[in-house]
Formats: C-alpha cells, structure tokens, sequence
C-alpha cells in the first residue's frame, strides 16, 4: 500500500460531525443519562479557562465539563444553566498525531466519555479506574 500523503486535518464543523458520530455510538443507555448535555466543538479552551484552572499551555486540555453533575443536582435548586461539554478540537489533533496509536475517532469518543464522567458526577479517579478495567 502506498503512502496517502499529507492528510488534512477536519475542520471544526467536521469535527463535530465526528463527534456526534462517537456520541451515536455509545450505548443507548449511557446515551440517554446524559440527558440535556451541550456538546461543543472548540479549537482550544478560552483563556479565562485555562486562567481558571491553572493550564498554561492551551495544548494541555483536551475536553472540559461545565456545569452541576447529576450527583449535585437538586429538585429544589433553581435551573442551573445547561450543562456542557466542551472538545477542544486541536489538542485532541495533536494528541492523535503524537500517539499514532488510535484513530482519531477513539480519542473523540475518550475524551467524550472522559467529559461525560464528570457529568455523572465521577472524578478524574474514578474515570481512570473505570477506564483501568
């Protein structure tokens, strides 16, 4: 088989139809806990963000939850805004041309479910030891 050559890197709106495709691919049942989630496709997290939360290289957050996790939600809260996931679209290229090892499909749907987690109400823990099994 021949080299294909330089490939060119998805824009954001292919991206996200990645992304979508990595969600429909989940199971049903995970699918449906997530409940009224926001999934966004970004090229990388804004600076107030990485400020936030203490990242100075932009390459270094691949995903983010923002929002109450199911396991802090309550009835007699008021509406809290919806919450998000967020893809930051060129850490997760640099990390699937640096690793070689997945398709950059896999690593969607990783850092997908990695973000989804965290909208379960799991922490980073937690997500390593389920992902460890």
């Amino acid at each position: 088989m021949s080299d294909p050559g330089p490939r060119k890197a998805p824009s954001l709106d292919e991206f996200a139809a990645l992304a979508e495709q990595a969600f429909a691919g989940l199971p049903e049942a995970f699918r449906s806990l997530t409940g009224d989630v926001i999934f966004r496709v970004e090229e990388f997290a804004e600076a107030e963000v990485l400020e936030e939360l203490g990242i100075e290289d932009p390459f270094e957050l691949s995903g983010l939850y923002q929002g109450v996790d199911l396991s802090r939600r309550s009835v007699l809260d008021p509406s809290p805004h919806p919450s998000m996931v967020f893809l930051y679209r060129r850490p997760i290229l640099d990390e699937w041309a640096e690793r070689g090892d997945v398709t950059l499909l896999e690593l969607v749907t990783h850092v997908l479910v990695h973000e989804i987690g965290h909208h379960f109400g799991l922490s980073d823990d937690d997500i390593d030891a389920i992902e460890a099994e």
